[in-house]
């Protein structure tokens, strides 16, 4: 109907601007031929007479086509209830019986699709006979039928999303969480959950909670402790901190792991400012080292290649370590706090079967 209306619209301006166009074209005709006699200016007015005439009467019809409803735009689906059920059952009586009304009720319908359609629908032969569509009613029973389907596929998918079975699910996880803990959380969780197409999200921890908090994830893994965003977090694992230092190195081979004074002696591979690097360097402070970087990157294998290489030692947890790289020797830190990894989601948000199922998934996996 919006597209009947803009059509009709696009009409109108045209006719008036057809209109305009040919008063102008005899108001300059008049200009320029003011000296002919009256007889030429008697058939400029014609023109122009002519023309909002023709204008006139084609408004009018435009107004009435606006002012017209759709009939069809009166159809329902109980119409094409009646009408399936009456093809059926081939009488009024058992397709009431079916329906669940009486049989006036579906006569009613009937005919009420007839008058909506312009067409007859169906034939009453009267007596035992059965009843029958007519041509009209088989063309129009064709659609009926795929619009009903069609409704009951709308039913079955909002059936399906209310109770999570499909739909897509948005979750956030950083480097070392996505490598580690992400699969086997994956792997739990499509296997019950098919139907769900889960979109991943790499970013930093930190990035992870802000897009969570704008309604850009639905949930994501995160380090604790999280900002004051309104998130609901569950713990997953506890991630210890650990020295990684090129094979062969004195701190490599040395019986006893190294001080924190020993540490802070020797260049360091970091990361960049971030949340779980300061809580390393607070740590350091407070034995008196100030920690000397000779290059920070967030990316956990170019860290692990600047250590392998002899460039400096790194403290990373050992989630972001690969520890089977025969370049570099990883040795245990009791002097520093354990990284804790937790699952969020938005406090206040609605919290799909989905989500729901994706955390107990990471809770089950990661949890001993």
């Amino acid at each position: 109907m919006a597209h009947f209306v803009a059509l009709v619209t696009v009409c109108y301006l045209d006719l008036a601007a057809r209109a305009v166009e040919t008063a102008v074209r005899t108001e300059e005709g008049g200009e320029h031929e003011e000296r002919q006699d009256h007889d030429h200016d008697g058939e400029s007015g014609h023109v122009l007479s002519v023309a909002e005439q023709g204008l006139s009467a084609q408004m009018d019809m435009i107004l009435v086509l606006i002012s017209t409803p759709d009939r069809w735009l009166g159809v329902e689906l109980r119409h094409f209830a009646a009408l399936q059920a009456l093809a059926s059952e081939g009488s009024f009586g058992r397709a009431a019986e079916r329906l669940g009304y009486t049989q006036s009720a579906v006569s009613q319908q009937i005919a009420t699709l007839e008058r909506i359609v312009g067409e007859k629908l169906v034939e009453r032969p009267g007596g035992p006979r059965p009843i029958s569509l007519t041509e009209a009613g088989e063309l129009l029973l064709r659609h009926a039928d795929s619009i009903v389907a069609r409704l009951q596929a709308a039913q079955a998918d909002l059936h399906a999303l209310q109770a999570g079975e499909v739909g897509t699910l948005r979750v956030g996880t950083f480097q070392s969480a996505g490598a580690r803990l992400l699969p086997a959380v994956m792997r739990r969780f499509t296997a019950d959950w098919p139907g769900i197409d889960v979109m991943i999200g790499e970013l930093d921890d930190e990035d992870v909670e802000l897009a969570i908090e704008r309604g850009e994830l639905d949930v994501g893994f995160v380090a604790l402790p999280v900002s004051d965003a309104p998130l609901e977090t569950s713990e997953l694992v506890h991630d210890p901190y650990v020295l990684v230092v090129a094979a062969g190195s004195p701190f490599a081979t040395s019986p006893e792991p190294p001080t924190l004074a020993e540490i802070g002696a020797e260049r360091m591979i970091g990361f960049k400012a971030h949340r779980s690097i300061e809580s390393v360097e607070a740590v350091l402070r407070t034995a008196g080292v100030e920690p000397r970087y000779a290059f920070r990157s967030n990316d956990n294998g170019t860290v692990q290649g600047l250590v392998a290489a002899g460039i400096g030692n790194a403290i990373q947890p050992r989630l972001t370590v690969d520890v089977g790289d025969p370049r570099i020797v990883v040795r245990d830190l009791e002097d520093v706090p354990p990284r804790v990894i937790a699952i969020a989601r938005h406090r206040d948000r609605y919290y799909s079967p989905a989500a729901r199922a994706f955390v107990d998934a990471a809770i089950a996996t990661t949890r001993p």
